[in-house]
Protein backbone atom coordinates (compact mmCIF):
# COMPACT_ATOMS: atom_id res chain seq x y z
CA UNK A 1 0.00 0.00 0.00
CA UNK A 2 1.28 3.56 -0.95
CA UNK A 3 2.35 5.49 1.98
CA UNK A 4 -0.79 8.18 1.93
CA UNK A 5 -3.26 5.45 1.77
CA UNK A 6 -1.76 4.50 5.45
CA UNK A 7 -1.36 8.24 7.18
CA UNK A 8 -5.30 8.92 7.34
CA UNK A 9 -4.51 12.48 7.69
CA UNK A 10 -1.91 13.17 5.16
CA UNK A 11 -4.61 11.51 3.01
CA UNK A 12 -7.29 14.02 4.02
CA UNK A 13 -5.06 17.31 3.42
CA UNK A 14 -3.90 15.80 0.01
CA UNK A 15 -8.00 15.15 -1.20
CA UNK A 16 -8.81 19.05 0.55
CA UNK A 17 -5.89 20.85 -1.33
CA UNK A 18 -7.05 19.03 -4.40
CA UNK A 19 -11.06 20.03 -3.80
CA UNK A 20 -10.16 23.54 -3.36
CA UNK A 21 -7.71 24.26 -6.10
CA UNK A 22 -9.48 21.85 -8.93
CA UNK A 23 -12.57 20.30 -7.93
CA UNK A 24 -14.36 23.70 -6.88
CA UNK A 25 -13.31 25.73 -9.57
CA UNK A 26 -13.99 23.30 -12.09
CA UNK A 27 -17.71 23.06 -10.69
CA UNK A 28 -17.99 26.84 -10.60
CA UNK A 29 -18.11 26.98 -13.86
CA UNK A 30 -21.40 25.38 -13.98
CA UNK A 31 -22.63 26.42 -10.78
CA UNK A 32 -21.80 29.38 -8.15
CA UNK A 33 -21.09 28.18 -4.76
CA UNK A 34 -21.95 30.47 -2.21
CA UNK A 35 -22.32 30.34 1.96
CA UNK A 36 -25.93 28.96 1.65
CA UNK A 37 -25.20 26.19 -1.01
CA UNK A 38 -26.21 22.32 0.43
CA UNK A 39 -23.26 20.07 -0.31
CA UNK A 40 -23.65 16.14 -0.58
CA UNK A 41 -20.42 14.13 -0.86
CA UNK A 42 -21.41 10.44 -1.60
CA UNK A 43 -18.78 8.04 -0.69
CA UNK A 44 -17.13 10.60 1.39
CA UNK A 45 -14.46 8.65 2.93
CA UNK A 46 -11.88 10.64 5.46
CA UNK A 47 -14.38 14.05 4.20
CA UNK A 48 -10.86 15.35 2.70
CA UNK A 49 -13.25 16.80 -0.39
CA UNK A 50 -15.72 18.61 1.86
CA UNK A 51 -13.23 20.56 3.74
CA UNK A 52 -12.50 23.59 1.43
CA UNK A 53 -16.61 23.91 1.09
CA UNK A 54 -17.09 24.01 4.59
CA UNK A 55 -14.28 26.34 4.84
CA UNK A 56 -16.60 28.75 2.77
CA UNK A 57 -19.53 28.67 4.94
CA UNK A 58 -21.58 26.01 2.85
CA UNK A 59 -23.64 23.25 4.35
CA UNK A 60 -22.08 20.22 3.78
CA UNK A 61 -23.43 16.35 4.07
CA UNK A 62 -20.98 13.32 3.93
CA UNK A 63 -21.76 9.24 3.62
CA UNK A 64 -20.08 6.95 3.55
CA UNK A 65 -20.64 3.19 4.48
CA UNK A 66 -17.35 3.19 6.40
CA UNK A 67 -18.19 3.86 10.10
CA UNK A 68 -14.29 4.11 10.69
CA UNK A 69 -14.15 6.58 7.78
CA UNK A 70 -16.90 8.92 9.45
CA UNK A 71 -15.46 9.08 12.71
CA UNK A 72 -12.27 9.97 11.20
CA UNK A 73 -14.09 12.32 9.40
CA UNK A 74 -16.13 14.18 12.17
CA UNK A 75 -12.40 14.32 14.24
CA UNK A 76 -10.66 15.77 10.95
CA UNK A 77 -13.40 18.49 11.10
CA UNK A 78 -13.28 19.31 14.64
CA UNK A 79 -9.52 19.40 14.42
CA UNK A 80 -10.10 22.39 11.83
CA UNK A 81 -12.83 23.75 13.75
CA UNK A 82 -15.62 23.57 10.88
CA UNK A 83 -18.77 23.10 10.95
CA UNK A 84 -20.16 19.46 8.64
CA UNK A 85 -22.29 16.45 9.15
CA UNK A 86 -21.66 12.82 8.62
CA UNK A 87 -23.35 9.85 8.38
CA UNK A 88 -22.57 6.03 8.05
CA UNK A 89 -24.88 4.76 5.91
CA UNK A 90 -25.38 2.97 2.65
CA UNK A 91 -26.48 6.45 -0.23
CA UNK A 92 -29.18 3.61 -0.73
CA UNK A 93 -30.79 3.20 2.38
CA UNK A 94 -30.66 7.04 3.48
CA UNK A 95 -34.48 8.81 3.35
CA UNK A 96 -34.53 11.76 0.90
CA UNK A 97 -38.23 13.86 1.05
CA UNK A 98 -37.38 16.08 -1.32
CA UNK A 99 -34.61 17.59 -4.40
CA UNK A 100 -32.19 19.47 -1.89
CA UNK A 101 -28.57 19.47 -2.55
CA UNK A 102 -26.98 22.28 -4.94
CA UNK A 103 -23.38 20.51 -5.36
CA UNK A 104 -23.49 16.56 -5.28
CA UNK A 105 -19.62 15.04 -5.13
CA UNK A 106 -19.35 11.34 -6.27
CA UNK A 107 -15.41 11.24 -6.63
CA UNK A 108 -13.61 7.87 -7.29
CA UNK A 109 -16.60 6.00 -6.17
CA UNK A 110 -19.20 4.94 -8.85
CA UNK A 111 -16.25 2.66 -10.36
CA UNK A 112 -16.81 0.38 -7.24
CA UNK A 113 -20.78 0.33 -7.79
CA UNK A 114 -22.29 -3.01 -8.99
CA UNK A 115 -25.51 -1.09 -9.86
CA UNK A 116 -24.27 2.23 -11.36
CA UNK A 117 -27.78 3.02 -13.09
CA UNK A 118 -29.77 3.23 -9.44
CA UNK A 119 -26.55 5.32 -7.84
CA UNK A 120 -26.68 7.97 -10.70
CA UNK A 121 -30.96 7.34 -10.57
CA UNK A 122 -30.49 8.35 -6.46
CA UNK A 123 -27.68 11.31 -6.97
CA UNK A 124 -30.56 12.82 -9.11
CA UNK A 125 -33.20 12.36 -6.22
CA UNK A 126 -30.86 14.35 -4.41
CA UNK A 127 -30.57 17.46 -6.39
CA UNK A 128 -31.78 20.50 -6.29
CA UNK A 129 -33.80 21.88 -9.24
CA UNK A 130 -30.35 23.71 -10.87
CA UNK A 131 -27.77 21.65 -8.99
CA UNK A 132 -25.46 20.00 -10.23
CA UNK A 133 -23.46 16.65 -9.71
CA UNK A 134 -19.42 16.61 -9.98
CA UNK A 135 -18.75 13.19 -10.94
CA UNK A 136 -14.99 11.57 -11.55
CA UNK A 137 -13.19 8.92 -12.06
CA UNK A 138 -10.62 6.75 -13.20
CA UNK A 139 -10.94 5.30 -16.76
CA UNK A 140 -10.48 1.52 -16.12
CA UNK A 141 -7.78 0.89 -18.70
CA UNK A 142 -5.40 3.57 -17.36
CA UNK A 143 -2.47 2.37 -15.42
CA UNK A 144 -4.20 2.41 -12.48
CA UNK A 145 -7.73 1.98 -13.03
CA UNK A 146 -7.70 -1.19 -11.15
CA UNK A 147 -6.83 0.95 -7.79
CA UNK A 148 -4.08 -1.78 -6.59
CA UNK A 149 -2.44 1.04 -5.31
CA UNK A 150 -4.23 -0.09 -1.78
CA UNK A 151 -2.77 -3.55 -2.15
CA UNK A 152 -0.09 -3.74 1.13
CA UNK A 153 2.20 -5.68 -1.00
CA UNK A 154 4.70 -2.70 -2.33
CA UNK A 155 5.67 -3.77 -5.69
CA UNK A 156 1.90 -4.92 -6.68
CA UNK A 157 1.04 -1.41 -5.63
CA UNK A 158 2.74 0.54 -7.77
CA UNK A 159 3.10 -1.95 -10.80
CA UNK A 160 0.94 -0.53 -13.81
CA UNK A 161 -1.96 -2.19 -15.91
CA UNK A 162 -1.81 -5.48 -13.52
CA UNK A 163 -5.46 -5.23 -13.23
CA UNK A 164 -5.60 -5.89 -16.91
CA UNK A 165 -4.62 -9.31 -16.73
CA UNK A 166 -7.58 -12.52 -17.20
CA UNK A 167 -9.08 -12.63 -14.21
CA UNK A 168 -8.02 -15.81 -12.90
CA UNK A 169 -4.05 -14.58 -13.48
CA UNK A 170 -4.92 -10.83 -11.68
CA UNK A 171 -6.24 -12.83 -8.52
CA UNK A 172 -3.71 -15.19 -8.47
CA UNK A 173 -1.19 -12.96 -8.62
CA UNK A 174 -3.00 -10.94 -5.64
CA UNK A 175 -3.26 -13.76 -3.40
CA UNK A 176 0.96 -14.75 -4.44
CA UNK A 177 1.39 -11.17 -3.28
CA UNK A 178 -0.37 -12.22 -0.21
CA UNK A 179 -3.15 -9.46 -0.14
CA UNK A 180 -5.82 -10.08 2.56
CA UNK A 181 -9.55 -11.62 1.77
CA UNK A 182 -10.57 -7.67 2.15
CA UNK A 183 -8.24 -6.20 -0.31
CA UNK A 184 -8.52 -9.40 -3.07
CA UNK A 185 -12.26 -9.33 -2.66
CA UNK A 186 -12.05 -5.27 -3.22
CA UNK A 187 -10.53 -5.43 -5.92
CA UNK A 188 -11.58 -7.79 -8.18
CA UNK A 189 -15.18 -6.00 -7.42
CA UNK A 190 -13.62 -3.28 -9.18
CA UNK A 191 -12.44 -5.18 -11.97
CA UNK A 192 -15.85 -6.92 -12.79
CA UNK A 193 -18.06 -3.80 -12.42
CA UNK A 194 -14.71 -2.09 -14.83
CA UNK A 195 -16.03 1.26 -15.89
CA UNK A 196 -14.67 2.61 -19.19
CA UNK A 197 -15.57 6.07 -20.33
CA UNK A 198 -18.10 4.40 -23.20
CA UNK A 199 -19.81 2.32 -21.09
CA UNK A 200 -20.51 5.53 -18.44
CA UNK A 201 -21.73 7.58 -21.26
CA UNK A 202 -23.99 4.93 -22.52
CA UNK A 203 -25.54 4.20 -19.10
CA UNK A 204 -25.90 8.01 -18.76
CA UNK A 205 -28.35 8.15 -21.72
CA UNK A 206 -30.15 5.25 -20.27
CA UNK A 207 -30.93 6.87 -16.77
CA UNK A 208 -33.43 9.31 -19.12
CA UNK A 209 -32.96 11.82 -16.08
CA UNK A 210 -29.19 12.94 -16.15
CA UNK A 211 -27.63 14.90 -18.55
CA UNK A 212 -23.66 15.40 -18.69
CA UNK A 213 -22.77 19.42 -19.14
CA UNK A 214 -19.46 18.65 -19.21
CA UNK A 215 -16.89 16.25 -19.86
CA UNK A 216 -13.19 16.94 -19.21
CA UNK A 217 -10.69 13.87 -19.85
CA UNK A 218 -7.11 14.13 -17.68
CA UNK A 219 -3.36 12.39 -19.04
CA UNK A 220 -2.06 13.84 -15.95
CA UNK A 221 -4.85 14.03 -13.00
CA UNK A 222 -4.96 17.41 -10.39
CA UNK A 223 -5.30 15.62 -7.66
CA UNK A 224 -1.65 14.12 -8.88
CA UNK A 225 -0.11 17.83 -8.41
CA UNK A 226 -1.15 17.14 -4.98
CA UNK A 227 0.06 13.86 -4.67
CA UNK A 228 3.39 14.32 -6.55
CA UNK A 229 4.00 17.46 -7.75
CA UNK A 230 3.03 16.84 -11.60
CA UNK A 231 1.56 19.43 -13.44
CA UNK A 232 -1.97 18.36 -14.79
CA UNK A 233 -2.42 17.82 -18.25
CA UNK A 234 -5.53 17.43 -20.29
CA UNK A 235 -5.69 14.54 -22.30
CA UNK A 236 -4.22 15.61 -26.05
CA UNK A 237 -7.57 16.35 -28.23
CA UNK A 238 -6.78 14.02 -31.00
CA UNK A 239 -6.89 11.33 -28.53
CA UNK A 240 -10.00 12.48 -26.88
CA UNK A 241 -11.58 11.64 -30.11
CA UNK A 242 -10.43 8.05 -30.17
CA UNK A 243 -13.02 5.52 -28.60
CA UNK A 244 -11.37 3.02 -26.21
CA UNK A 245 -7.70 4.14 -26.57
CA UNK A 246 -8.69 7.42 -24.49
CA UNK A 247 -9.11 4.89 -21.72
CA UNK A 248 -5.74 3.77 -21.37
CA UNK A 249 -4.17 7.70 -21.26
CA UNK A 250 -7.55 9.19 -19.26
CA UNK A 251 -6.14 8.96 -15.32
CA UNK A 252 -9.36 10.95 -14.36
CA UNK A 253 -12.15 11.73 -15.94
CA UNK A 254 -14.38 14.88 -14.56
CA UNK A 255 -18.33 15.38 -15.45
CA UNK A 256 -20.73 17.53 -14.97
CA UNK A 257 -23.91 16.24 -14.92
CA UNK A 258 -27.43 18.39 -14.54
CA UNK A 259 -30.91 16.96 -14.24
CA UNK A 260 -33.51 16.88 -17.00
CA UNK A 261 -35.65 19.85 -17.43
CA UNK A 262 -39.02 18.68 -17.36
Amino acid sequence: MQERHKDRKRYFYELAESSKNFFIPYIEKFHKISPDSKILEVGCGDGGNLLPFSKRGCHTLGVDMAESRIMCAKNMFKTNNVKGDFIASNIFHLANTEHQYDVILCHDVIEHIPDKEKLLATLHDFLAKDGVIFLAFPAWMMPFGGHQQICSNRLLSHAPFIHLLPRFLYKAILKTGHEDDGCVKELMSIRNTRLTIEHFEQIIAQTNCLKIADRTLWLINPHYKTKFGLTPRLLPKLIVKLPYIRDFFTTSCFYILTAYKN
